[in-house]
């Protein structure tokens, strides 16, 4: 088992007992929405994952949460603060926020459509300071996006 699944199973072990439960049903219920079974469910499989795209999503949980209730699902989601989309070229994949992540950036392959995260990393972090800074900003959030091609994907004449 790699280190990722072994994460992400130790994560959905520790659902119920962490604060992620509680911080969970807050964000619902501060934007007037309810806590339902099915919430819970694709919360938990968001939790310790990749990010994920909606059919990635569905497939994990077929036969628990119908394709419509998951859409309905993430709207809600996105719109309590619980997830993030993640531009994947005209299609996108679906992560928890940072409310229930470590802070991070992505890099995109364009061709296989592989999302990797990168740690929070000093120099970049300083940078976005400074750029806001310059323009009088005073930011709350931010995402670094980096688009190419992985070391399987790259075409060979580069």
């Amino acid at each position: 088992m790699d280190i990722c699944k072994t994460v992400a199973t130790i994560y959905n072990n520790c659902y119920m007992s962490t604060n992620n439960k509680e911080l969970f049903e807050l964000s619902l219920r501060r934007r007037g929405f309810s806590i339902t079974s099915q919430r819970h469910m694709v919360f938990k499989e968001l939790i310790g994952q990749e990010p994920l795209s909606m059919r990635e999503l569905y497939e994990r949980l077929r036969g628990q949460v119908d394709r419509a209730s998951l859409y309905r699902i993430i709207s809600v989601f996105e719109k309590s603060g619980v997830v993030v989309r993640i531009p994947v070229g005209w299609k996108y994949k679906l992560e928890l926020s940072e409310a229930f992540n470590y802070h991070h950036h992505h890099i995109t392959c364009i061709k296989c459509n592989r999302v990797i995260p990168i740690e929070e990393d000093e120099t970049v972090e300083r940078l976005i300071k400074e750029v806001s800074e310059k323009h009088a900003i005073l930011p709350f959030a931010h995402q670094l996006e980096i688009q190419g091609f992985c070391r399987a994907c790259r075409p060979a004449d580069s």
